[in-house]
Order: C-alpha cells, then structure tokens, then sequence
C-alpha cells in the first residue's frame, strides 16, 4: 500500500516548539541555578529553592514527552529495554484493529443506528429546513447556477453519437421489453382515486365550449370537415335549400350539451366516462386482455418504426441544443423559471405544515431504512480502511489532528512541575527555618 504523505498542521509545529522551549529553559535554569549556588553560598536556601522548582520542571517536561511519545512510537528505538517498557509503547500503532472496531461501533452506536436517526430526526422538521433553505434568494440562485453549469456538460456528454446511439439503443430495448398496460392501468387508477379525471373533463368541457362559442366560423368549418368525412355533405347542403341549416343545429346542439354536461356533475355522458375508464383500467391490468395486447403491440409498432424513431431522435435532440443554448445565456429564462419555481416550493413548504408533516413521515422513513439496510456497511468500511492504514500514515493522522494539544501537555507539564516544585521547596525550606 502506498504511503500517503502526511502535513503537518502549524498549530502541530507551533506546540512542538513551545513545548521544546519550556523543557531546555527549564534544564538550563537548573544549571545554571546549580552554578550559581557554588559562587553565593549565602543565598543557597534561596536557591535551592529554585533550584527544585526547575528539577521539577524538566522531570514533568520530560515525563509528559515520555507519556505522548510511547502513544505513538518507541522512544528508546533499538535500545534493549524490559519487556514490561517495551509492551507499553507505541500504543495507538498496536492497538489498530482495536481502535478500528471501536470507531465503528462509535460511528454506529451514535449516528447510523436505527434508533439513533429515528430519534434525530424527530426532534428536527427538516422539510422546514429545506423550504426555508430554498425559499432564500440566495441559495435558490445558488441551485441555478449548479443546474446551469451542470445541465449543458451532460447534454453535450449524451450528445456524442455513440453515446447517443448507446442510449437510445437501450432506451428502445427496455421500452419494449415493458408491458405498459400495467403502467397504463396504474396510472388511471391514480386518477380515479383521486377524482383527477373529473378536473380535467371540467377543464377540457370549458375549454371546448369558450372556443366553439368565440370561433364560429372555424366550427362550421370543422363540422363541414367532419360532414364529408362521413358522407353526409350534400344531404347537409340539401337541407339548406329548403332553410334547415344542419350545420349550425349541429353546433348549437353540441353548445348545449356541453352546457348541460358542465352543470352537471352526474350528467349521463360523465356517468359513461367515468364507466368507460373504470373498464379500461381493469381490462388494462390484465396482460393477456385485447386492450393490453393492442396497447403492447401499438407501442412495439411505434418502435419498430425507423421514422418514428428518426422524429423522436431529432426532436430530443433539438429540445436539448435549444434548453442548453439557453442555459448558457446569462439572462437565460429557463434559468429564471427554474429559480422562480425552486422559490416557489419552498415557500410552499414553510407555508403548508400538512405537506411538510407527509413529507418528514416519508424522509424519516427512508432513512431509517437506509439505515438499517446500509450501517453495517458502512461501519465495516471505515474499520477496513482503518485497517489497511499504514502504522505512519496513522501516527500522522492522528498526530496532525490532536497532536498539537497533546504538546501543549508538555508545556503544562514544565509549568506545573515548576510551580509544584516550588511550593514544595518553600515548605521544605520552611521546616528547615523551623527546625
């Protein structure tokens, strides 16, 4: 396994020195404390006192320089040394797999259990959190920016011909090997269930009764269409002769039943679409029914077809080259859309508590899922990878994170070893007064 070089971090060189500093003037104010006592014998109480202060210093300095170096390495390298030293260094290097297992367990005790994430997330609206993060103007623009920096890359990726040609090879393919009735029968089982049929017939009944009413020269045209097509043209011309304007009762006739259909709702001819669905939905759920074999073998047709594939080919291909000259437009207004839309949710969600509480149940769920299904994986990831971390790519890591704390010990050791060695030498110095 190949080495990764380690960087130290300043705050690691910074404690290292200070930590170096502390330990040579503490031994060199023993020595020279330990001179000084031969040239003033009279002040020798005084300076013993000092003196053991500083003994005191370097005694902690180097027990704390001792007591993180064995963490990490041997500090006596091939010395001989008891084997009751020796089995105490280098602790953290021969206790990897240990230290391994325990970061796992940690990890998923504490952050991936079930239990853990259910509870946090409980405690957190986080679709809250996601509309007001959406909601600022700020971030929303944000997400634009990514889309439109991202967007055009993979239209121009998917736009390569044998990618293309990959793509559409195996979209075709996985198309024709779908039975879409089921997809089909699903789909207006949705839109029974939820009355979505009765807003679109609303919606469609209005649209086409503003238009025949507002255009009627193209309906007498669009009846005229259809009287030919039926063969019925020169009966409908015939009758005009004799004052009976056939296609003018035919529009007025459709105008008032449209009208009755749109006041109401229990209208026979609603009652029969609705009826007429109910049926298709069921025989759609069976694949061996007519409709789902004519909607099978239709869809197949389509997709055998070279030009029908030619046209969806190129109109993909066109929709994408005018989304992504837009996208790299700076005033691009799908851009504007999109940011206008994104706003727009998230207003909607800090707005609609129902929502968010739906939406909390089902992230919640997800995770706890994800959770169960994916903790143990991870956990044991993170011990293999700590387990397949070289001793010194470890030692670095480690050191570099916390190390800098660790050295700063061993100034705290120079200093408190001096301030306790100097109090016990005032006491000490004290008795000797005493006595």
């Amino acid at each position: 396994m190949q080495k990764e070089q380690a960087v130290h971090s300043p705050n690691l060189h910074r404690s290292k020195r200070l930590a170096t500093i502390a330990l040579i003037s503490a031994v060199v104010a023993w020595i020279i404390l330990m001179v000084t006592a031969k040239f003033f014998p009279d002040y020798a109480w005084l300076i013993h006192i000092l003196m053991l202060a500083a003994e005191a210093g370097v005694v902690g300095g180097l027990a704390d320089w001792y007591a993180i170096t064995v963490l990490f390495r041997n500090p006596f390298g091939k010395i001989p040394i008891p084997k009751f030293l020796l089995d105490h260094t280098e602790i953290i290097p021969r206790n990897k797999a240990r230290i391994a297992e325990s970061m796992g367990r940690f990890v998923q005790e504490n952050f991936l259990s079930p239990q853990v994430v259910e509870r946090s997330l409980n405690k957190t609206d986080l679709s809250l959190a996601i509309g007001q993060w959406l909601e600022n103007p700020k971030n929303n623009t944000q997400v634009v920016e990514l889309i439109q920096q991202t967007v055009p890359k993979i239209f121009e990726f998917v736009g390569q011909e044998q990618i293309a040609q990959f793509i559409q090879n195996n979209s075709v393919q996985w198309v024709k090997s779908t039975k879409i009735n089921t997809l089909a029968s699903e789909m207006l089982r949705a839109v029974l269930e939820n009355d979505f049929h009765q807003d679109v017939l609303q919606r469609g009944l209005d649209l086409a009764h503003e238009w025949i009413v507002t255009h009627p020269e193209q309906a007498r045209e669009l009846t005229a269409t259809l009287f030919k097509e039926l063969g019925v043209w020169k009966l409908a011309k015939g009758a005009s002769w004799i004052g009976i304007d056939v296609q003018q009762r035919t529009i007025d006739s459709l105008i008032e039943k449209v009208e009755s259909m749109l006041a109401d709702p229990e209208h026979p001819w609603r009652q029969g679409i609705e009826q007429y669905t109910q049926e298709l939905m069921l025989k759609l759920s069976d694949s061996e029914s007519e409709a789902s074999l004519r909607l099978n073998t239709g869809k197949d047709a389509l997709l055998d077809s070279p030009q029908v594939l030619n046209f969806i080919s190129g109109a993909v291909v066109i929709l994408c080259d005018a989304i992504k000259r837009d996208l790299l437009k700076s005033n691009s207004g799908i851009a504007e859309n999109l940011r206008v839309a994104i706003q727009q949710v998230g207003h909607n969600l800090v707005q609609n508590m129902a929502v968010r509480h739906v939406l909390n149940e089902r992230m919640t769920g997800l995770a706890i899922t994800f959770s169960h299904q994916y903790s143990d994986k991870i956990i044991r990831y993170i011990s293999s990878r700590i387990h397949e971390w070289d001793s010194s790519e470890m030692i670095g890591k480690i050191e570099n994170e916390v190390g800098g704390d660790l050295h700063m010990i061993r100034v705290n050791g120079v200093v408190v070893g001096a301030f306790i060695g100097l109090i016990l030498g005032i006491i000490r110095a004290l008795f000797d007064y005493m006595l």
